[in-house]
């Protein structure tokens, strides 16, 4: 479970084995047992979201905004190799 970056106590991370084909780029969100999933294509958008205020999520959107490229780039190296 690749972390890609954290953030006030939030875990940006994806799944070394998710899906069979693998599914498009994506991000997972974790603190404690909230949890939330990001698809980063096409567009930047909430996928589910288990345990979180639409606060929480508005603002989670915004990191996610704010690190596309490094999530897209960690995705790419991690699933290239």
């Amino acid at each position: 479970m690749p972390v890609v970056l954290q953030y006030n106590g939030y875990r940006f991370f994806f799944y070394s084995n998710e899906g069979n084909p693998l599914e498009p780029c994506h991000i997972h969100v974790r603190k404690g047992s909230s949890t939330a999933k990001f698809w980063i294509h096409p567009q930047i958008s909430l996928a589910e979201a288990y345990e979180m205020t639409s606060g929480e999520l508005r603002d989670l959107l915004k990191i996610v905004e704010i690190n596309r490229n490094l999530i897209e780039g960690k995705w790419n190296e991690f699933f290239s190799a």
